[in-house]
């Protein structure tokens, strides 16, 4: 477990610079385009607004964890910033471990304000108009939030991982994001073809070749639970959602380990 000065001074190092203004981008951003979209539909405007939200969330907050982990870990190789950092009385691993907390941290808490602050514009939008469905705001919202947490767990340790090995901080970028699409994609893709073959030709040799993706990569799709608030029914929930939480979580560690394991080995100029 690293130290408390190491994940204090991370955050200050976040704060200090220009990370501190994502908060107010994002929220700008999420909540605006979720109230406008409202405009879209004139029966389900909660239902659209839920929706909308936090498909901004998934796409925001990654792209906030990335910038977050190069400026932690990123620029402190590039800008030469180890020669005082390692001179601390602490080794590596902590140190890039409590980088990692500091990032999680942090965005783990930009998740919370962005939920809080749907919820809140939903929660009005129902009061201005009561629709057929309604939409759940407790605990299937919550556990909702909780998954999308998860995810961006997963991805942070993925972040955590090119930062250390990569030669560039624009690689962290496309590096976690290439995986994101890729885990977030093939599960729905195998899906597809598995109840429509008519999709492509040769659809079963298709799904296969894109099915060698599950054992290589989390299936970071089936995180994403949201039917369970868009519609109040918890049912809709995976039935193996523990096996699902327990995976990501290992990989999340594996990713992590490894992670340290290269910063032990890498030797600086």
């Amino acid at each position: 477990m690293p130290p408390p000065p190491i994940i204090s001074t991370s955050l200050a190092l976040a704060f200090k610079t220009h990370l501190s203004r994502l908060v107010y981008y994002l929220l700008a951003i999420t909540i605006s385009a979720a109230l406008i979209s409202t405009q879209f539909s004139g029966r389900q405007p909660a239902t659209v607004t839920m929706d909308i939200g936090l498909s901004l969330i998934r796409l925001l907050l990654p792209l906030a964890l990335v910038l977050t982990i190069q400026e932690l870990i990123s620029r402190e190789f590039d800008r030469r910033y180890y020669l005082n950092t390692l001179t601390y009385p602490y080794s590596r691993h902590k140190l890039l471990l409590g980088r990692f907390i500091a990032t999680a941290a942090f965005i783990l808490s930009l998740l919370v304000v962005l939920a809080g602050t749907l919820a809140l514009s939903i929660y009005l939008t129902n009061k201005a108009y009561t629709q057929s469905t309604t939409v759940a705001l407790g605990i299937p919202y919550v556990v909702t939030v909780a998954f999308i947490g998860i995810d961006l767990l997963l991805l942070t340790s993925v972040a955590t991982l090119l930062a250390v090995i990569a030669s560039s901080p624009s690689f962290v970028l496309f590096g976690t994001f290439g995986f994101m699409l890729a885990a977030r994609s093939f599960g729905p893709i195998v899906e597809l073809l598995t109840r429509n073959r008519g999709v492509v030709s040769d659809a079963e040799s298709y799904r296969s070749g894109v099915g060698i993706l599950g054992y290589l990569l989390p299936d970071m799709g089936a995180l994403d639970v949201r039917m369970i608030t868009l519609y109040s029914k918890m049912e809709l929930l995976p039935t193996d959602w523990p096996w699902l939480v327990l995976s990501s979580l290992t990989y999340t560690a594996g990713l992590l380990a490894l992670a340290v394991w290269a910063l032990q080995r890498k030797r600086f100029a």
